[in-house]
């Protein structure tokens, strides 16, 4: 893999960054991933996303679900366009060739596997240290 995003906040802003440039990377034909750990990993396990303070706002996530929409990125709700939805992004990264990868650590800490969307894989701590270590480049942290 070319390169591999770490996204480890339930910030819905940052799941966003990391699938719109995972996406991005794919389209200029590199391999790239996302390996979800942490507080986003729950948040694909059915918790909530929040947004960062200075985006939490009703008119800032407005503006950026509007703004979305306009770029092409599948993250408005079909229940509230003045809304993100992460469901259809996820949907949308995996459809483009993006691999979406679990942390086996935390998946196992938080009782999440069985319990993730589909487009997520399950994986090993062994495969993810070779996700890891195989990357020619990693962003993000744990």
């Amino acid at each position: 893999m070319e390169i591999l995003f770490v996204c480890r906040d339930a910030l819905e802003n940052s799941v966003i960054a990391n699938l719109v440039m995972a996406m991005e990377a794919k389209k200029a034909g590199m391999d790239a991933g996302v390996l979800f750990t942490e507080e986003a990993l729950a948040g694909l396990g059915g918790g909530a996303f929040a947004w960062a303070p200075l985006l939490a706002d009703r008119d800032t996530r407005t503006a950026v679900a509007k703004k979305a929409k306009e770029k092409g990125i599948p993250v408005i709700s079909s229940l509230d366009k003045r809304e993100t939805d992460i469901k259809p992004l996820v949907k949308a990264a995996k459809d483009a060739g993006v691999g979406l990868f679990a942390c086996p650590v935390w998946s196992d800490l938080l009782e999440l596997r069985g319990r993730l969307p589909a487009e997520v894989q399950e994986i090993d701590l062994p495969m993810a240290l070779k996700l890891l270590s195989g990357a020619k480049r990693v962003i993000g942290t744990f």
